[in-house]
């Protein structure tokens, strides 16, 4: 799927020319090599490198610029610079990319943006999927297995990372109650925002919405969550290691279970939703919830309701885009309406196992 960015990169090339120049002090700034990736939706993305002289020297930085979005929002208040202060408060604890530069000034590129350094390494791939297709189908049981490790360790160790820091206070959700608690509330006033856009399922993700409602844990813990954790949101150097984790849009506090279902959902939808067989070496939900526990050395509690919260959450986000491609024109409603229907399936399907239990 196409990026809906439609910004002209020789001019945007050349603005950030002239603003690179001013805030690294030299005339010599040459911006090159910007390319928009096929992916970008939670803000628009550029990849570029920019080569400049001063006193120290030649100089040669490969970058990525991200740009809140004005015109296609996935979310309800999209927030770049905010995504950077989590990146660069998270810098040495978890992998991030460095943070270069920040700029809150509108007037230059028609909204905050900010620049990190690009890393390098392997992402496994959503569409298609990597259970289908991509580098990680040459990769024999074993390495798989320890790919998928260690993604799930990089995942235990941000949860483990100590909120309590000042430095982490701008988490904090508005509104009153536990952390999980305010987390919902947004979630519902997300759910009100993309109600106009929702075609299909619409039934399912309103009585998600009426279930997490109504079932908040009142035990539940508080960690710094990603808010969309999946495989696929990691990079993989060359030997497995994980390099980064990129996308912190929906970073927030709360219960580290938030993540993990979000994690055990989004590969089924990958997987088996998709009508595909699972890789030898990648467990199964089940089978990741316990190494997740066997990893983090943590217990896992009211699973199915974060089940149930990450489906939800994916509709909403699923709904969003599918409307975006449609009216940006970058891809078919038959296309796009198939990932809603599966998305609303995997949550009726949460819904069904929690009401059993």
């Amino acid at each position: 799927m196409a990026s809906t960015s439609r910004r002209d990169l020789v001019e945007t090339a050349a603005v950030l020319e002239r603003w690179l120049g001013g805030r690294l002090g030299t005339s010599t700034v040459t911006v090159s090599d910007l390319v928009v990736p096929k992916a970008g939706f939670s803000n628009e993305t550029i990849l570029g490198q920019a080569s400049w002289s001063d006193g120290g020297g030649d100089h040669v930085r490969r970058f990525v610029v991200r740009i809140e979005p004005t015109s296609h929002q996935l979310f309800v208040e999209p927030d770049a610079l905010r995504q950077a202060q989590v990146m660069s408060s998270l810098d040495g604890l978890v992998p991030v990319p460095v943070i270069w530069l920040t700029e809150s000034d509108p007037d230059v590129l028609g909204a905050p943006f900010f620049l990190m350094d690009r890393v390098h390494g392997r992402v496994p791939s959503d569409v298609p999927s990597w259970h289908k297709r991509g580098w990680t189908t040459d990769l024999d049981d074993e390495q798989r297995r320890q790919l998928h490790d260690n993604a799930l360790r990089s995942l235990a160790t941000l949860h483990a990372v100590d909120t309590a820091r000042s430095t982490f206070a701008f988490l904090e959700t508005a509104g009153h109650g536990t952390a999980l608690a305010r987390y919902v509330e947004h979630i519902a006033e997300w759910h009100e925002w993309c109600r106009p856009v929702v075609r299909i399922g619409a039934d399912i993700i309103d009585a998600a919405m009426r279930f997490v409602l109504d079932h908040v844990p009142d035990n539940a813990g508080r960690s710094i969550v990603w808010g969309d954790a999946r495989v696929g949101n990691i990079i993989f150097a060359g030997d497995l290691s994980v390099a980064a984790l990129v996308d912190w849009e929906g970073a927030t506090l709360g219960p580290p279970e938030v993540d993990v279902a979000w994690w055990v959902m989004f590969d089924e939808f990958l997987c088996e939703a998709n009508g595909l067989t699972r890789l030898g070496g990648v467990p199964d939900r089940q089978g990741t919830l316990e190494r997740y526990v066997e990893i983090g050395g943590v217990e896992l509690r009211d699973v199915g309701y974060y089940e149930v919260l990450a489906g939800l959450q994916f509709s909403l986000i699923n709904s969003r885009l599918a409307d975006l491609l449609v009216t940006s024109g970058s891809a078919p409603a038959t296309f796009v309406d198939d990932f809603v229907r599966r998305t609303t399936t995997l949550t009726q399907r949460a819904l069904d196992r929690v009401r059993d239990t």
